[in-house]
């Protein structure tokens, strides 16, 4: 188990006491993940989260006596394998639960959809809707893989950014070689493709999702249940140009080499997180909970030197890497007047936009869905995957989109029902499950009530958990409690600006090369000593670790370089 570095009478005296090679602001995971590679590379580390928990998104929590709730994220398969294999997550906590079937469709006219990595399941399954989408489905996985592999070189690399400071001449052309070794690649990749898959991956990452599965398939279930990967946690719409490229979501991950796969995580998605914190601390970082920063210490107008913490205690480093989102980093951390007013402006102006609100629940039964009465004495196949309410047609999803659009919370929201305490059975007691509902839209302030206002919030828990009664007749009168995170509350207890799950909008014109703003692409920032290390940095969103791997490797060749 993981445990603090110090105890809380200890924590402020010792990180006093010294200079710090390196600080992390927030033990989230992709700071974590920073701190683990940065003590593998010799620097002193030290992690300070601002709540009494680590993980940020990904945490487990008792909200419920007796239930453990994944309270933020709470399914695993971005996660590279290349820092499970390089931390030994395994042998530090982590156990990754397989879920197959991966998916399962209610429909109000007594049909269903199950989906996962069985193909004969798949094809069957799709027959019933359309023989002809049964038969195109392996097709559109497999070009979806074919995709993602291009993908994976992305993930794993810094962007090929321009020098930023001021430069020998020998590091400019190091630059140059580096950035042309990267694009190379890439040129390698995308002539293997060949031009037709070429036009088609283009097509992905341009189109509307909806365009994408129109031209794919033809039954409104199969569409719908696919499209929801396309505005997971976003405020687009299926018809919004772009969202095709997260379709790719479907099959960039995998869970123990089987790519696609995504699994449940023992112990809830807190498990990740202290694997990479027991990871850290074996390493010789130091964690600290309960120690907020407040802001930033600059030194010569430009430099980074260490951090205020909120209780005036001033901790000192050679530098910094921020977890936190662009927004809070940059605006509300750094000093005024020390940032150039561009980057300030790109900051400032970036999507933190969200639309969604997380329910925890726990209940004393399983659902029993109408439409899928099988003979199975407890959990059955419908159980184990996710379970899409609301998701029977891409208008449907759309119009949900709409009603957020105009200023107002979805009449019929998009939501994606998990149930892990059907396959984890450390986080419920016996007989009684943990539920998770991801529920889509919900704008952060509405125009016909305040989140603010117990009233609405209930009315709005209510609305949802009667939706899922009309598929699974009494639902809510199986809930024992529940814990709801709206936009609002996502920010003020998680610390995402704007509710937004992935530090910032993941739309084309916020990836790769412009996140977190043009021109600072590769986790340096214009103060020297100051790293991006979060979710609003390259690749962005989910419990991937990229970021924090990536902005780690920068750090240790930037400090190689000065010695």
């Amino acid at each position: 188990m993981w445990r603090r570095s110090f105890s809380s009478s200890t924590a402020t005296a010792t990180l006093k006491g010294k200079k710090w090679d390196a600080l992390i602001i927030g033990g989230g995971h992709n700071g974590l993940t920073a701190a683990a590679y940065l003590a593998r590379g010799g620097l002193s580390v030290a992690v300070l989260e601002r709540r009494h928990v680590i993980g940020g998104a990904a945490v487990t929590e008792e909200l419920v006596p007796g239930f453990k709730f994944s309270r933020c994220s709470y399914l695993q398969s971005l996660l590279r394998p290349s820092i499970i294999k390089e931390l030994e997550l395994g042998k530090h906590g982590l156990k990754l639960l397989k879920r197959n079937p991966s998916s399962f469709t209610p429909c109000l006219d007594g049909r269903y959809l199950l989906l996962g990595p069985d193909k004969q399941l798949n094809h069957s399954e799709i027959s019933k809707f359309s023989l002809a989408d049964a038969d195109a489905y392996p097709r559109y996985e497999s070009q979806l893989e074919n995709f993602s592999k291009f993908m994976d070189l992305v993930l794993d690399s810094p962007p090929p950014e321009s020098v930023q400071h001021k430069s020998s001449i020998n590091e400019k052309l190091k630059n140059k070689i580096q950035n042309s070794v990267f694009w190379a690649s890439c040129l390698r990749h995308v002539s293997s493709l060949g031009q037709k898959d070429m036009v088609d991956f283009m097509d992905l990452l341009l189109s509307p999702s909806s365009k994408v599965l129109n031209n794919w398939f033809e039954a409104d279930v199969l569409k719908a249940t696919l499209a929801t990967d396309a505005v997971i946690g976003s405020t687009v719409s299926v018809h919004t140009p772009g969202s095709g490229y997260v379709l790719l979501h479907h099959v960039m991950g995998e869970t123990d080499g089987d790519r696609g796969i995504w699994s449940y995580v023992e112990g809830g998605m807190g498990s990740v997180s202290k694997a990479i914190g027991n990871a850290a601390v074996g390493a010789g970082a130091h964690i600290v909970t309960d120690a907020e920063v407040s802001q930033l210490l600059i030194e010569n107008s430009s430099t980074v030197c260490g951090v205020t913490l909120a209780d005036g205690t001033e901790v000192h480093s050679s530098i910094v890497l921020s977890n936190a989102t662009p927004y809070k980093t940059f605006i509300e951390l750094v000093p005024d007047d020390v940032l150039p007013n561009d980057f300030v402006r790109a900051i400032k102006h970036s999507d933190y936009s969200s639309a969604t609100t997380k329910i925890n629940v726990a209940v004393d039964k399983l659902p029993e869905f109408r439409s899928c009465k099988l003979d199975h004495p407890h959990a059955g196949p419908q159980h184990v995957g996710t379970i899409h309410i609301g998701s029977e047609s891409m208008e449907y999803i759309h119009s949900a989109c709409q009603d957020a659009a105009n200023g107002t919370p979805s009449r019929r929201p998009v939501i994606e029902m998990t149930i892990p305490s059907v396959l984890d059975k450390t986080i419920s007691p016996p007989g009684k499950h943990v539920i998770n509902l991801f529920v889509q839209y919900t704008p952060y302030k509405p125009l016909d009530g305040d989140w603010q206002d117990h009233d609405y919030r209930e009315a709005f828990a209510k609305k949802c958990f009667t939706l899922i009664d009309e598929y699974a007749p009494g639902f809510s009168t199986s809930i024992i409690g529940y814990d709801m995170l709206t936009p609002p509350d996502l920010e003020r207890v998680i610390g995402l600006t704007g509710g937004n799950i992935f530090h910032g909008a993941m739309g084309l014109d916020s990836l790769f090369l412009m996140r977190p703003a043009k021109g600072w692409s590769n986790y340096k920032t214009p103060l020297q000593g100051l790293y991006l290390c979060g979710s609003g940095a390259h690749p962005g969103g989910g419990v991937m670790g990229a970021p924090g791997h990536n902005a780690a490797h920068v750090v240790l060749q930037d400090m190689r370089e000065k010695i």
